[in-house]
């Protein structure tokens, strides 16, 4: 029997397309570039956040806080950066926080520290954070060991797509957004630009990659006109996070409707790079074990895979929402309101829009790829 091999496998992406990737990322961030104006936030000089080093802890204690009893304690520290870096500073700590969950430090603790000055030339100082980068750097390195460990060179190539994935996304997409481009038409096309980079990077040029990555520019547009459709059929305006309104009052000229159109591109992003990929290595593998298989019945047998991969990962996108939004639900079950009112205000209402507006986008991704597919396979229909 003739086996006909479409060289659907994953290869190791040719020195040429690397260096295409690498020149069209630089060409992002150069671009990126030249459009953003000079923007930036009003910076008040009077205070600052900088780094410190616990010396030692002078006085430890409980205060009473309107009948609270929340631990306190009295602190000598070293300025470690900044305009007053050296400087040995006593600092309060324990009694601007609220409840009894306060973080509570050891003598050489590391610690943000707000500067602020006061009417009589002098300095109040404020613990605002403990400083965490050594328990990430660490998690970031147990997870970098992990995925090497287990998926060798294929996790080294998805570590690089999740680098690229974050540099378009900071250096095009914000720049251009902050620039006054079209929030959503810049989504796009950052999101189908990092999404076709990575997945040449990490599953090689071939077939199956080439109907991965239509299946997510086709469904990226799907999903861009529903968000627009909805956003608009429901009057959100993009000021369900209060971070929108800290935006505005930066001084930056930003459209929030456009900002959460933009989101909802982004949001939708990772589950597309999953979903696609997954069916066009379904249909090719069925294509390689079957060579009498034609379009038709590569597509049936390939959407029976889909349909279960549908179910569970539109399950893991709504349990994604709801895990973020769990503060809010909480504060719901305390003042019990009418589902109806509840669900008509604005942040629910974006939280619904963007997971079932993703969610469709998602659904769709599937039959399209499916069909790109099954049609790069070079099979007949029947």
């Amino acid at each position: 029997m003739h086996h006909h091999d479409h060289n659907h496998t994953s290869q190791r992406p040719p020195l040429s397309l690397v260096i295409l990737a690498v020149l069209l990322l630089i060409g992002l961030g150069l671009l990126g570039r030249l459009v953003t104006p000079q923007v930036q936030a009003m910076i008040d000089p009077s205070q600052e956040t900088v780094e410190a080093r616990v010396i030692e802890v002078t006085e430890a204690g409980t205060l009473d806080q309107g009948g609270v009893q929340q631990p306190y304690q009295k602190l000598r520290l070293e300025i470690l950066t900044g305009q007053r870096a050296g400087r040995a500073v006593t600092v309060d700590y324990g009694t601007q926080a609220l409840g009894s969950n306060v973080v509570l430090y050891r003598p050489d603790d590391r610690v943000q520290v707000m500067r602020v000055a006061r009417a009589d030339g002098g300095d109040a100082y404020f613990i605002t954070e403990p400083n965490r980068w050594g328990p990430l750097l660490t998690l970031l390195t147990l997870f970098v060991v992990v995925i090497i460990a287990v998926s060798r060179w294929k996790g080294v190539r998805s570590l690089i797509g999740l680098g690229v994935s974050l540099y378009v996304i900071t250096q095009f997409i914000l720049p251009l957004i902050l620039a006054g481009y079209p929030p959503m038409l810049v989504s796009i096309l950052g999101s189908f630009a990092l999404l076709a980079i990575t997945q040449y990077l990490i599953y090689g040029w071939s077939q199956k990659t080439h109907a991965a990555v239509l299946g997510i520019l086709i469904s990226l547009i799907i999903t861009g006109v529903l968000a627009t459709i909805f956003v608009e059929a429901t009057r959100l305006t993009g000021y369900g996070s209060e971070e929108v309104g800290f935006l505005q009052t930066s001084g930056v000229p930003i459209d929030p409707r456009g900002l959460l159109l933009a989101g909802i591109i982004i949001g939708a992003l990772g589950v597309l790079d999953d979903v696609t990929i997954s069916q066009a290595s379904s249909v090719f593998e069925l294509s390689s074990a079957n060579p009498l298989f034609g379009v038709r019945e590569l597509y049936r047998r390939a959407m029976n895979i889909g349909q279960d991969h549908i179910a569970s990962t539109v399950n893991t996108l709504v349990l994604a929402y709801v895990g973020a939004s769990l503060p809010i639900l909480l504060l719901f079950a305390i003042y019990p309101q009418p589902f109806g009112q509840i669900i008509n205000r604005e942040f629910v209402t974006e939280e619904v829009v963007r997971t079932l507006v993703g969610s469709l986008g998602l659904i769709m991704a599937v039959p399209i790829t499916t069909v790109l597919a099954g049609v790069l396979t070079g099979r007949k229909w029947m």
